[in-house]
């Protein structure tokens, strides 16, 4: 292999480098967001990226830790909410049906609180 060949080749390997690594500092941190409502009216949107807990009336409590939201009570009878799978980046839903609460997951929401307190603005 001549000296051009393996500078080619070492120039590609970098390249290949920065580019994978410029993908996953941009993927890192992009959560989606969740949208409670209750009996049809909106309570909130909420970053899946703070964990906290968010009391939902006085009948459920979701709590949004790691990147994902889940119910962890219920004044239901059945507790059917409690066992739905979490919602995390990708979307999905929970239900209550006896409370009438739903939580709505989505990748990104127009006018949505961020972690620091803005509002995120999107141009459609």
């Amino acid at each position: 292999m001549k000296k051009k060949e393996a500078l080619f080749i070492g120039g590609i390997l970098v390249l290949s480098l920065i580019l994978w690594l410029g993908i996953n500092h941009f993927q890192k941190g992009h959560y989606g967001y969740i949208t409670i409502t209750v009996d049809g009216n909106k309570l909130g949107t909420y970053s899946l990226g703070k964990d906290q807990t968010i009391s939902i009336g006085h009948t459920n409590i979701c709590e949004i830790k790691d990147g994902q939201a889940h119910m962890t009570e219920a004044t239901c009878p059945d507790h059917l909410c409690m066992k739905q799978h979490a919602i995390d980046s990708k979307g999905g839903t929970i239900v209550c049906l006896p409370n009438k609460v739903v939580i709505e997951g989505t990748k990104a929401s127009a006018g949505a609180q961020s972690d620091d307190g803005l509002s995120i603005d999107a141009v459609t």
